[in-house]
């Protein structure tokens, strides 16, 4: 599904001639697959958009086309959560949940009613009272509430809006060893880097992990891991080599050009706007594109390349185009909430629904 960016042209109108002959959904043959470099730079986005995006079948039922669940939110962060959860719907998961502590709930219930909010998550302020035994009792309790949600879920985005809370970390570090345990994908972005970072062993060799850093999370990361400074000379390397460090998980790393671990960058489209918002837009993203990707597997077409990779490549190159219709439309003040209202019209403009 990658390409070289001097060949996307040709590549392209192959594409339209097999969506033409076969629908929009047909995986690429094999011929057209064996003409593409696995060496190459450039992702070519908007073909793995297509490959990934399931057609709407009304046979269909609710849930097939993806239950994602955000864990964070806290008293400060509620925004971030809510961009990361709304975005999955707006982009065609059928359900979102958010797991949060009990002070954000009632606002971010507030922003939409598309939700289903659970709070359930506690911080250190609530239980300071409590003695040990107790705490260890409410941590049971916490675990235990998102425990019986888990197999529902196709991924979960950890992090946005978490905050950095001692108790409310130790309670999503376990939530990430049941994920993992329950062979559950989960993206790890925002606060929830800072908690990796910290406990490298949370994702250390789990295949279905995917780290969203920006530039700081980055460098905190190439610190902790190669004990090192961010070398941009050679950043396609050292991510590669981030990421081989940390035992196989997935990394795309943000910048002007989303670079992804297995050498694959994504430049197309994007914003000068860089209001604050739009790596939780991403996150949600990865976490549907990773569950569609992830219900090919079966298809004896599917892509070679990993769910993870797929996701990452296919929710980049989404943002980077709704955030570029976004500021077409709204300029310098262009916010988080239009470039979520642009998810719909720009995921139709590369695959149309009929």
């Amino acid at each position: 599904m990658l390409v070289k960016h001097s060949s996307s042209t040709v590549l392209r109108r192959q594409q339209f001639l097999v969506r033409t002959l076969c629908g929009s959904r047909t995986h690429l043959p094999k011929l057209i697959r064996a003409t593409m470099s696995s060496k190459s730079e450039a992702a070519d986005a908007e073909s793995v958009l297509r490959t990934v995006t399931p057609s709407l079948d009304p046979k269909r039922h609710k849930g097939q086309a993806g239950k994602i669940a955000v864990i964070g939110g806290c008293r400060e962060y509620t925004g971030a959560p809510y961009f990361a959860a709304i975005s999955a719907l707006k982009i065609g998961a059928d359900l979102s949940h958010v797991f949060c502590t009990k002070d954000a709930a009632p606002v971010i219930k507030s922003y939409s009613p598309e939700l289903i909010v659970h709070p359930v998550l506690e911080e250190s302020y609530t239980i300071s009272q409590f003695s040990e035994e107790e705490k260890r009792k409410v941590e049971d309790k916490v675990i235990g509430e998102v425990d019986k949600w888990m197999e529902r879920f196709d991924c979960l985005v950890i992090g946005p809006g978490l905050g950095r809370d001692p108790f409310l970390l130790e309670c999503v570090s376990k939530i990430m060893l049941l994920a993992k345990k329950s062979n559950v994908p989960f993206v790890v972005d925002g606060d929830g880097l800072f908690l990796v970072t910290n406990s490298i062993d949370l994702v250390k060799s789990y295949p279905l992990a995917v780290l969203t850093p920006n530039v700081n999370e980055y460098k905190r990361l190439v610190q902790k891991v190669l004990n090192c400074e961010v070398d941009e000379e050679n950043a396609g390397d050292q991510l590669r080599s981030l990421a081989k460090q940390i035992g196989g998980v997935t990394i795309l790393r943000k910048g002007k050009t989303d670079l992804i671990s297995n050498g694959e960058i994504v430049s197309i489209y994007g914003s000068p706007r860089r209001c604050g918002g739009q790596g939780d837009i991403l996150s949600g993203g990865v976490a549907v594109f990773l569950s569609w990707a992830q219900q090919l597997k079966s298809d004896p077409e599917s892509p070679s390349e990993s769910p993870a990779i797929l996701g990452c490549i296919a929710a980049s190159g989404l943002l980077r185009k709704a955030a570029a219709l976004a500021f077409t439309k709204h300029k310098r003040s262009t916010l988080t909430s239009d470039i979520i209202e642009c998810l719909g019209e720009s995921l139709e403009d590369i695959c149309p629904a009929s």
